[in-house]
């Protein structure tokens, strides 16, 4: 059994694609963050700390895309992840600063109660994370350069996951068009069918024109 709890638009769309590309069966809830149904005792009890995403499995619950991703790909699709050492390494790496770097920038931008009790300071805050965000999502672009997927020639969970910052950036107004690898990667993205029935779900600004 797989059971896949998400936000629409989220982070956890990342692990959403990665499940949908593995051609596993689950099934998956959405959760309204606006209904703050993260924070619900029903919810917090498959996760203690409110967050998505989280992968119910026979063995207990995964949580962090990171995490999820691996798993999925180790237990389902393999050719979804790296075989070689070297370059396994190097996909959880991106994955890594995905969650640890890019993402708590862009969360400045919309929570920066998170990150400070001063609200003379908040505006201060969003406007730093945006920068970041935004030199994070040129870094990417960069990344993209001279490679059809974001490893290289083949596509991974890793892919699934850089999706997620071109939506919030389009989602803010930043000139993601701009970036001309990242939206040709993106294009690509739109173009596989398990890609787009996850947006689809989702409702995903990337489908709006």
């Amino acid at each position: 059994m797989l059971k896949l709890y998400f936000a629409p638009g989220a982070c956890s769309t990342a692990s959403h694609i990665g499940l949908e590309e593995s051609g596993a069966t689950y099934e998956s809830q959405a959760l309204s963050f606006a209904k703050s149904e993260q924070r619900t005792p029903e919810y917090l009890k498959v996760n203690p700390r409110g967050r998505v995403p989280a992968l119910v499995v026979d063995e207990g619950t995964i949580v962090e895309n990171t995490a999820i991703l691996d798993y999925v790909a180790a237990k389902y699709a393999p050719h979804l992840m790296p075989a070689d050492p070297v370059q396994r390494a190097r996909a959880i790496s991106l994955m890594a600063w995905f969650s640890n770097g890019v993402h708590p920038n862009f969360t400045h931008i919309g929570r920066p109660e998170r990150f400070a009790t001063d609200t003379a300071v908040f505006d201060h805050l969003k406007a730093v994370g945006r920068d970041n965000f935004h030199a994070n999502l040129k870094e990417i672009d960069g990344l993209l350069a001279g490679k059809t997927w974001i490893l290289g020639n083949e596509f991974s969970v890793v892919d699934g996951y850089a999706l997620v910052f071109y939506g919030w950036g389009k989602r803010i107004g930043l000139p993601v068009e701009e970036l001309k690898n990242y939206t040709a990667w993106k294009d690509r993205m739109l173009a596989r069918p398990a890609v787009k029935r996850v947006l689809e779900r989702e409702q995903s600004v990337l489908l709006a024109a």
